[in-house]
């Protein structure tokens, strides 16, 4: 028993010691809790982000119902205390969470100044690491990427050791590096583990993360960081040229669509269509009207209305084409500068319709839920619309292809074009099949105005901005040749958007404009030349 009593003492001393922590710790929470209440009530910039600090340090239990009411000026503080608004219009105190029946009077709504709303975004992405989401845990992570805040770095590698998603945990790690890159009091091998971290990110904001190194850090890591930048530099430059390229694809089904209608005309009939832009209008203006007697009377419908808007275009657009040709063009076969003027005259006439039956302004025309939004494949960013848009494209090119190939219109179609004098001998009613081919090639015009319509402005003077470019690309690419019109298109979209980061949009196109004029010169039925007798003549 005697040799007992020291270790007894001793275990009483250690209890008495633990027992003083432990309460001196509870006595510094609630203190640092109070003091993180006083400061949000001093109306002071700095006060705020401070409070904002120990409301994190301390994990108050009310902390994210704070810092939300904070961000959306919901938070209320004085000498009556802090208090939170609720969504709803009722009031909760925001020291205890009990609900009040009305706010003290003195209390006036926090203020925010750009650093105090840094700070709140920065506490909103620690308190998010905590979220049972994975999807929210890493936009948390990437608030406190982006916001480099050192006093969330003891929640974020909390949150690493026991996170177990993959993608949340290189969300974090990047986020650790973020801040650990900045810090003077980081070891040396940290901050090289963290410049790996942010070299493998590889995007714009791992480069200016990286570059905030500090001035006085040692040889060793400014040479890391030097290798770290230019790896990330010459990556993203293949991923701008990428992208460069995914936009020339997407310039390229553009001009596709609105070129291929004009293809057909021209390479049938031989007729300078200038109105054929206004045909691309008038789809684009039945794609609103579409919409907006959707929206009137089906909205469940809306998700449909490009579906329910392609027939509707096609015949409108086609019908109309149809009674230009019928009602004029025929008239002047053979001669094409009365032909030309009687277009142009015509695409004045159809602009002034549209413009006084919709007025001159922009029409919106809204996008389906399926061709909303946009993903992101490497370094790449790609939308939907965009994409829809290219496969769209591919769609019409094919089936238009199946139509010349596959079905009698179209082999008499390609008879006219070959040699119009001898199809007429052989019975083809050429005038027939120049209205329908000129219906159809109007129709086809059509629905690049309803695809037009997802990416630009819907107004009077849409087709102008295609007009031009559409003759490029058919006489480039060979005058009713579908495979030379694709080509083209595909050509000259790419070419378009490798030019512009160099020369511009417009010294780009001049360049292109000048290139086509040079290669007519050399080859002038262009890429794909049509064989036949009247055609080689």
């Amino acid at each position: 028993m005697p040799i007992l009593m020291p270790f007894i003492h001793r275990l009483l001393h250690i209890g008495v010691i633990l027992v003083a922590l432990v309460a001196a710790s509870v006595a510094s929470f609630a203190q640092n809790a109070d003091e993180a209440f006083r400061r949000l009530s001093a109306d002071s910039y700095s006060d705020t982000a401070r409070g904002i600090e120990l409301l994190i340090q301390t994990a108050n239990p009310n902390a994210a119902l704070i810092i939300e009411a904070l961000s959306d000026g919901r938070l209320l503080a004085g000498p009556g205390g802090v208090v939170v608004k609720t969504p709803a219009g009722g009031f909760v105190d925001a020291k205890t969470g009990a609900a009040l029946a009305a706010a003290p009077a003195d209390l006036k709504p926090v203020r925010l100044n750009n650093a105090v709303r840094r700070s709140v975004q920065a506490a909103l992405g620690g308190l998010g690491l905590l979220n049972p989401d994975p999807a929210k845990r890493v936009l948390a992570a990437e608030a406190v990427f982006k916001s480099r805040d050192a006093s969330l770095l003891p929640v974020v590698e909390a949150a690493i050791g026991r996170e177990t998603d993959a993608r949340a945990r290189a969300a974090l790690r990047q986020a650790q590096a973020a801040i650990l890159i900045a810090r003077p009091d980081v070891q040396a091998l940290d901050r090289l583990g963290a410049i790996d971290v942010l070299r493998e990110r590889g995007d714009q904001d791992a480069l200016a993360t990286l570059r905030a190194l500090p001035a006085d850090a040692t040889p060793a890591l400014k040479e890391a960081q030097a290798r770290a930048i230019s790896a990330i530099e010459g990556r993203l430059k293949l991923w701008a040229a990428a992208q460069n390229l995914w936009y020339g694809l997407s310039l390229g089904s553009v001009l596709l669509l609105a070129a291929i209608g004009l293809a057909i005309t021209f390479g049938v009939m031989g007729v300078i269509n200038m109105a054929h832009g206004e045909m691309v209008m008038l789809g684009a203006y039945t794609t609103f009207v579409v919409q907006e007697l959707i929206r009137a009377r089906a909205p469940w419908l809306f998700d449909w209305s490009l579906a329910i808007a392609l027939p509707a275009a096609f015949l409108v657009a086609g019908a109309v084409g149809i009674a230009i040709e019928r009602g004029i063009i025929r008239f002047l076969y053979g001669r094409p500068l009365e032909t030309l003027l009687a277009t142009w005259g015509i695409s004045l006439m159809l602009q002034q319709a549209v413009r006084t039956a919709f007025g001159p302004t922009n029409r919106e025309v809204g996008a389906p839920a399926f061709m909303s939004g946009a993903f992101e494949l490497g370094g790449l960013a790609i939308t939907y619309n965009r994409l829809w848009i290219i496969v769209f494209a591919g769609l019409v090119f094919a089936a238009l292809l199946a139509i010349l190939k596959l079905t009698p219109m179209g082999l008499q179609m390609r008879a006219v074009t070959q040699n119009r004098r001898m199809a007429s001998a052989m019975g083809i009613r050429t005038g027939r099949i120049d209205a329908l081919t000129f219906g159809l090639g109007s129709g086809v015009a059509g629905l690049a105005g309803v695809a037009l319509s997802q990416i630009d402005n819907v107004s009077p003077n849409l087709g102008q901005s295609y007009i031009i470019d559409s003759f490029m690309v058919v006489v480039f690419g060979g005058v009713g040749n579908l495979w030379g019109t694709l080509v083209a298109a595909m050509t000259l979209g790419v070419a378009n958007k490798l030019l512009e980061p160099y020369a511009g949009a417009v010294l780009g196109k001049i360049a292109l404009l000048v290139f086509i004029i040079l290669f007519i010169q050399k080859r002038p039925r262009g890429l794909f030349a049509l064989k036949g007798r009247a055609v080689e003549a």
